[in-house]
């Protein structure tokens, strides 16, 4: 068995704590939503995904369990797809997304 470095294992903690807190957040979104979750694509789902991780990866842990995400609207919800979509074109950097999205998610808390 390969030896894996101590600086690899906490890459990949990391990822899948980012990944968990994603889906979970997912998970209140969709549930709030109830049909209205059916009017998006997979494509916006993923690039729903995207505008929460960069905003996980940066904002701090206790901002993030203080967001409602149960409490997104469609709009909201719609605001950060679009967010999303500017950053993976690159028309805006990491930074300008996660700090529009956290004025969405803002919203909630």
């Amino acid at each position: 068995m390969p030896d894996v470095s101590r600086t690899e294992i906490g890459r990949r903690l990391f990822s899948l704590q980012k990944e968990k807190s994603i889906e979970q957040a997912l998970e209140k979104i969709r549930k709030n939503l109830g049909e209205e979750w059916r009017d998006f694509s997979a494509d916006e789902i993923e690039l729903l995904k995207q505008a929460l991780g960069d905003a996980w990866v940066f904002i701090e842990r206790n901002v993030w369990e203080k967001i409602a995400f149960s409490r997104l609207s469609k709009r909201e919800v719609m605001a950060l797809i679009a967010i999303g979509r500017e950053s993976q074109a690159k028309e805006i950097d990491q930074r300008v997304a996660v700090e529009k999205a956290l004025r969405v998610l803002e919203a909630t808390m």
